[in-house]
């Protein structure tokens, strides 16, 4: 009951679904004797906010910090691996979800940031030989988990599926960190999510006992130096928005709980 309660109660408090109900609740506001002053207060907050969310570069500062926390893998080379990184036995991703197209390849039923991630996967276990792949995410009745899509995907990449294990129960970065905690045990893990979403997974790995390897992938905030352009407004920025305000909201949860 409480995971449900946490995912309706952050689903509301997003960029999009709160804006929209700012201005909904402003509009119907309006239109009465008493609240009509207020009303339009509320409208005028609601547009604010989507166009703040919504700006590509208010979405860059605000992604940025989260993206810059810790730095991605480099090239690799299998004559000359960071130990840190040829100290890992295995190579979790962290589930993203997928689309159930059976006409398509597992590779293109992977959501963007799902294909980044296995992406950046195999291109770490490539240089680590004996590592083993895991990989996580439920799935929708009838259908086959995330967990066994990334599998495929990893397969047609060059993975042996011999080299994979699955977590297809977990239903959140938390549930992950216990799960991949029972499968690796006290044993060195390459963490591979996105990087907005890499500090709340490492600060949920280190309280489940875990010792990650961050290995980011997926960076939103392209951003070498000032164009005119990033004044505009596009749905991307507002996709990135969400992100760093539901990785902050997250990270607050897990660090009221003690976790973070």
């Amino acid at each position: 009951m409480l995971f449900f309660l946490k995912k309706f109660i952050g689903y509301w408090l997003m960029p999009l679904p709160f804006c929209l109900l700012l201005l909904v609740a402003g509009l119907l506001l309006a239109q009465t004797k008493r609240w009509t002053r207020i009303g339009r207060r509320v409208l005028t907050v609601g547009v604010l906010l989507l166009l703040v969310f919504g700006n590509k570069l208010v979405s860059i500062w605000l992604v940025r910090p989260l993206e810059s926390r810790y730095a991605a893998i480099p090239e690799l080379q299998p004559e000359a691996v960071p130990p840190a990184l040829a100290a890992c036995r295995y190579v979790v991703v962290l589930g993203s979800g997928n689309g159930n197209a059976p006409d398509l390849s597992a590779t293109n039923e992977l959501s963007a940031s799902a294909l980044a991630r296995i992406t950046e996967a195999v291109r770490v276990l490539r240089v680590l030989p004996e590592a083993r792949l895991v990989v996580s995410g439920p799935g929708e009745a009838d259908h086959p988990t995330h967990a066994v899509v990334l599998a495929r995907a990893a397969a047609s990449l060059g993975i042996d599926l011999k080299r994979i294990s699955y977590i297809d129960q977990a239903r959140d970065t938390e549930e992950e960190s216990l799960a991949v905690k029972k499968i690796v045990g006290d044993a060195p893990v390459a963490v591979v999510t996105s990087a907005w979403h890499m500090p709340r997974t490492v600060a949920l790995f280190h309280a489940a006992g875990l010792q990650p390897l961050p290995c980011p992938t997926d960076y939103s905030a392209h951003f070498d130096e000032f164009k005119a352009a990033d004044l505009g407004w596009d749905i991307e920025s507002l996709g990135r928005s969400t992100w760093a305000v539901r990785e902050r909201i997250g990270y607050l949860w897990i660090w009221l709980r003690g976790r973070g």
